[in-house]
């Protein structure tokens, strides 16, 4: 099994933790009819169709190239994301409809102390998976596994608000409290759930490399420059953890061509060794012929004159 393969155990992980969870806090919410309790419960449920959409990505993901995907089809992880941003503004809707209710209608909190303990036991729960993720995540580069962690963060923190503002009802006898904090919750999700979206259609519309990786780029490229070879047209862009870089190489026009083969050699060789996980395209070109400085960018120049030639 390939190391992209076996990342759907991280997957089949976190719907295991949702499974557990959702038990959990839902018998918290049952206990004591907190409607911040149910709040967190709603977000667990969304962390178990998350993970499931994570699971059928990942297993995308790892499928080798094929004819109708010749660049693979690592692209299926940001679907995964988009969704499980969608899912969490979801979420973020149905806590603030509930706790719109409850403000209304204020209600007691019943036996705080058991519930509070499961819910610390599902929080716990939570917190080691999602370092688990996290490490993977960093690890092989997985938006999808990165995005799962954050989320399962997420539920931490906004479980850790819950249990203090259920003990705070508790102990005061503000029942609005309550589903306050719920809004609370609600509003900080929706912040998560838009980063979500935001990495995903970045993704998915070939953003560039972050400017740390351009940056080490240019370094990798600069020893070359030194010896007089140029370049140009560089574009890079990310497909989850596969890079794409692709640039001319512009060299005297006498050079043969097995000696530019050997230096495009070298200098793919440096960039696969700087940056993992990457894919680079060059193309080999003379210094001495003008052409060579028509297609900087995507379509050549001469192509938006076409319409003028006789």
């Amino acid at each position: 099994m390939n190391g992209r393969a076996s990342l759907t155990r991280f997957a089949w992980l976190s719907i295991l933790a949702a499974v557990i969870t959702i038990g959990l806090k839902a018998g918290a919410y049952l206990i004591t009819g907190s409607v911040g309790l149910l709040s967190d419960a709603l977000e667990s449920l969304v962390n178990l169709v998350a993970a499931i959409v994570a699971l059928i990505a990942l297993t995308i993901a790892a499928r080798p190239p094929d004819e109708d995907h010749s660049y693979g089809h690592e692209k299926a992880e940001y679907f995964s994301s988009g969704v499980e941003g969608t899912l969490i503004l979801v979420a973020a809707v149905s806590i603030g409809s509930a706790a719109l209710g409850r403000i209304m209608h204020p209600q007691p909190i019943e036996q705080p102390g058991l519930g509070l303990a499961i819910a610390v036991v599902a929080s716990l729960v939570n917190l080691a998976v999602a370092r688990v993720l996290l490490h993977a995540g960093h690890q092989y580069q997985s938006i999808t596994l990165e995005a799962d962690a954050h989320h399962l963060m997420t539920d931490v923190y906004t479980s850790a608000g819950v249990i203090a503002g259920v003990g705070l009802v508790s102990l005061t006898g503000w029942y609005l409290l309550d589903p306050l904090i719920a809004l609370a919750v609600a509003v900080h999700i929706v912040w998560s759930g838009v980063r979500l979206l935001r990495r995903s259609v970045a993704g998915l519309m070939d953003t560039a490399l972050p400017a740390g990786e351009r940056e080490l780029l240019d370094t990798v490229l600069a020893p070359f420059r030194a010896e007089g070879i140029v370049f140009h047209a560089l574009r890079t862009r990310q497909a989850g953890a596969r890079r794409f870089v692709s640039f001319h190489v512009l060299v005297p026009g006498i050079w043969s061509v097995s000696r530019g083969h050997a230096l495009l050699e070298r200098v793919e060789r440096a960039v696969r060794r700087s940056l993992p996980n990457t894919t680079v395209f060059t193309h080999l070109e003379s210094l001495d012929d003008p052409a060579s400085f028509q297609d900087t960018m995507l379509d050549r120049a001469e192509e938006s004159h076409a319409n003028e030639l006789p």
